[in-house]
């Protein structure tokens, strides 16, 4: 299993699928699939990579194209434009691409949570657990205030422990994650229940079988 978007399946599987060919790429296809299947439809899964048994879910066409760009980032705005934020939250570094934009459209403020060394002011910090080792996530001291409401948003729930780190961020600075958000969702390595469990809610558009 690899963190950023991949999941080991069978070698039928092993065979890039790239959405470029895709007959979905079309007004007409678009309306007559629910916009979860049509961002489905433009998620490329890369076979073997970072290593071999990794199905990588790869986000990069949903961005490439301004037709499907537009239909994913509405899915967000439209779930979160009456609940009204303080602010977005995006883990690194896929999260800042979504998160950014979201908060944009919605007049919001936008937070990055980073990887740990590459924030200038004061930070706070949360390590969390990997499979082989460990990894540590900051986020400014004054990024939010206590009372602010967030959305933490990634692009990929897989373990869940970016995620989590981030919350505990938020809600050391006094700020209340409202809700967690992804693109996709691998449910079978257990991050969207183990969140879940924690009393954290999730929006996730599609999900992946495999591991």
């Amino acid at each position: 299993m690899n963190s950023h978007g991949g999941a080991k399946g069978s070698a039928a599987e092993r065979r890039t699928y790239d959405p470029r060919m895709n007959a979905s790429n079309t007004p007409q296809a678009q309306a007559a699939l629910s916009p979860a299947d049509y961002i489905r439809e433009h998620i490329r899964t890369v076979p073997d990579w970072p290593a071999p048994g990794v199905q990588f879910r790869d986000i990069t066409p949903l961005l490439a194209n301004p037709r499907v760009f537009r239909v994913l980032i509405d899915q967000f705005v439209h779930r979160y434009f009456d609940v009204r934020p303080s602010a977005i939250a995006g883990l690194d570094a896929r999260g800042f691409i979504i998160g950014s934009v979201v908060a944009y459209e919605l007049n919001i403020g936008f937070v990055p949570i980073r990887k740990k060394g590459k924030l200038p002011f004061t930070t706070v910090e949360e390590t969390y657990e990997l499979e082989y080792g460990s990894a540590t996530v900051e986020m400014h001291t004054d990024a939010v205030k206590p009372g602010d409401r967030v959305v933490l948003i990634d692009d990929l729930i897989a373990t869940g422990g970016t995620m989590m780190a981030g919350r505990k961020l938020l809600e050391r600075l006094g700020a209340t994650v409202i809700e967690g958000a992804a693109i996709v969702d691998l449910p079978e390595l257990g991050g969207s229940d183990k969140l879940r469990a924690s009393g954290l809610p999730l929006f996730t558009l599609v999900d992946f079988a495999g591991h």
